[in-house]
């Protein structure tokens, strides 16, 4: 059962972190669920991470080219990741030090989901923009590491809200997808690293390393193949189409965690 949770956490994962529909929220309550009705994951965020480092391996691979060019005529790139990735460093650490719970709350992947589909939505009448990344201003670059902050929260997507602020700042939509995936690599990364300190000094007790390691495998073909996709429907300015997913998992989510709580009163 426990290879069974693993397996599903890691599809979800492939499929949230590219998919604009929140990665981190799907991942949070797929766990609330197995908890209910599976064997409980005691250590949900250290799992979550361990995921995540699957699908940055697949933008790794995917953007390899593009990596490769910031060390050349894109290196002004790597001035904007830096200031882009900053607010969520500052938000990230402050949300471990003194309230990681939030991170795992269900009820707030729920309402979230919603906030999500509208940044989604409001993609509908965005008409693309003319801008590279290079071609961005440092302002706007941390702008768009703000959307980036803010998705720390569960239910808000990552690639969803950096995207949207790409959109809004200028860029054409194959560079926003671009700028988003990239400053990704920092921010995943710097987590994985911290995630992996604290699993060295408190090695995880449900979920033993080879299903960890499973778990980054699915998630890194999965992720691969969802990436592809959602440059595809990007182009087409079909992003908005994500938002009716969220708009239905998330009332159901809500309404699952208040009937529990009542429940439980």
């Amino acid at each position: 059962m426990l290879i069974i949770e693993v397996i599903l956490l890691a599809i979800v994962q492939g499929i949230g972190e590219f998919l604009p529909i929140s990665s981190s929220g799907h991942v949070v309550v797929l766990a609330a669920l197995f908890d209910q009705v599976g064997v409980p994951l005691e250590e949900k965020l250290a799992l979550n991470v361990v995921l995540h480092l699957g699908t940055l391996l697949a933008i790794l691979v995917f953007y390899g080219r593009r990596i490769v060019q910031l060390l050349g005529r894109d290196r002004r790139v790597i001035g904007l990741l830096v200031v882009g990735t900053l607010p969520a460093v500052i938000v990230g650490l402050s949300i471990k030090a003194y309230c990681q719970d939030v991170l795992e709350n269900p009820l707030l992947a729920g309402l979230m989901f919603l906030v999500t589909a509208a940044m989604l939505l409001w993609t509908a009448r965005q008409p693309a923009g003319s801008l590279e990344c290079r071609d961005l201003s440092f302002g706007k670059a941390l702008l768009i590491g703000v959307f980036q902050a803010v998705a720390i929260l569960p239910g808000i997507s990552r690639s969803g809200s950096t995207i949207v602020a790409g959109l809004g700042v200028g860029l054409k939509r194959d560079e926003a997808a671009a700028f988003s995936f990239l400053l990704a690599i920092p921010a995943i990364g710097g987590a994985g690293v911290l995630e992996g300190l604290h699993l060295l000094r408190h090695p995880s007790q449900s979920v033993p390393p080879d299903l960890l390691m499973l778990g980054a495998i699915v998630s890194f073909v999965v992720g691969f193949g969802c990436l592809w996709w959602l440059l595809r429907w990007l182009q087409q300015g079909r992003l908005y189409f994500f938002a009716w997913w969220l708009l239905v998992v998330g009332p159901v989510v809500i309404v699952w965690q208040l009937w529990m709580f009542l429940g439980v009163r």
